[in-house]
């Protein structure tokens, strides 16, 4: 992974503006791999100005730039020192085929005072100089699998050296941290799986049902969001890198999250109805369910889980009340207490209170 040696690119002539008239890939310097890379907190320079740290309590510093990537320690080889690409190479060829074509290989070759682009490798994985010695003695690399004698904390530490702040400054303690995943389990920087993320998967969906199979499962049901359809992802509604709840949600409350799409139900509302303020999650299943609109239970049987004891939501309902029964009754047929109470998640008629209008 060493640079590349390519012609020094034609004179920029765009009026001095240093992003006008891109150069093919072919004929990118190190220079121009300097200007063109991103934050790696992912966030916009202007953002990051007027918000530099979203949580008042938290001062981590600012993320570390991709062209200033210090070389990584490696407290189970705490006296190797860094060898150079030359020598990963030497052995690792297949690697550096693999990992030629990655942001993370051009950035790092882009170099930095005190690394340089011999250190491409080691950034990530440590000082090598162990390694080369006692190649096959584990431990004296950094290596990223689930079966290297590399601690998590580890593996997790070289990644938030450069990416710390921004959708992943909640990382630690979250639910995925505390239960030892790696940032490898769901990344892979070393080859392009992804179309962006550099994911261990093809998408986010299938990377987090590697997991989350169960969740996953719930998508087949006839009533569900459109995810198996590409129309959404799990990220939309949840930050596997870490958030304030423990299921991950990208806002505050599970209302909040749903209301970021749909808006309409948000209120306020001249009468409002108890549980749909206090928790969606009272009534839908937002991943999927054979009920229709997503309901945990048929109408209306969930609307009796809490109507009961007073008037006809008290009522025995049986398959006599069915269109096919006996005598069939309007509340088991078509949408059965929506029929009339139509305004469910709350009205603003004067003459709603029943949810009428």
């Amino acid at each position: 992974m060493l640079p590349a040696t390519t012609a020094q690119a034609a004179a920029n002539t765009g009026g001095g503006n240093p992003h006008a008239d891109p150069l093919p890939a072919s004929a990118l310097t190190t220079e121009d791999f300097k200007r063109i890379l991103p934050r790696t907190d992912m966030r916009s320079d202007a953002d990051a100005d007027s918000h530099p740290r979203a949580h008042a309590f938290l001062d981590n510093g600012q993320a570390m730039p991709f062209d200033a990537v210090p070389i990584a320690k490696n407290p189970l080889a705490s006296d190797a020192i860094a060898i150079g690409a030359k020598s990963c190479v030497a052995c690792h060829a297949l690697e550096n085929v693999q990992a030629s074509h990655s942001l993370h290989v051009q950035a790092f070759r882009a170099g930095a005072a005190g690394t340089g682009a011999a250190a491409a490798c080691e950034s990530c994985h440590g000082p090598g100089s162990a390694h080369a010695k006692y190649p096959t003695k584990p431990g004296l690399i950094i290596a990223f699998t689930r079966d290297a004698k590399t601690p998590i904390d580890t593996q997790a530490g070289v990644c938030l050296a450069c990416h710390k702040g921004g959708a992943r400054q909640d990382w630690i303690g979250s639910v995925h941290q505390q239960h030892q995943l790696g940032c490898t389990d769901c990344h892979n920087p070393m080859a392009k799986l992804s179309a962006e993320g550099v994911l261990a998967n093809n998408s986010i969906n299938q990377t987090c049902a590697a997991c989350h199979q169960d969740i996953r499962n719930k998508f087949n049901r006839r009533s569900h969001m459109p995810l198996p359809e590409g129309q959404m992802s799990c990220a939309d509604c949840h930050n596997p890198h870490g958030t304030l709840t423990a299921d991950l949600i990208k806002t505050d409350t599970v209302n909040e999250t749903c209301y970021a799409c749909h808006a309409e139900e948000r209120g306020p509302f001249l009468f409002e109805h108890a549980p749909v303020r206090e928790n969606c999650l009272a009534c839908h299943d937002p991943h999927g369910s054979n009920q229709q609109a997503l309901l945990t239970l048929p109408v209306p049987m969930l609307c009796q889980q809490c109507h009961t004891m007073t008037g006809h939501p008290n009522d025995l309902l049986t398959r006599a009340g069915l269109a096919t029964g006996p005598a069939p009754d309007e509340r088991l047929i078509g949408r059965a207490c929506l029929t009339c109470h139509a305004n469910i998640h709350g009205s603003n008629n004067p003459s709603g209170s029943r949810f009428h209008k």
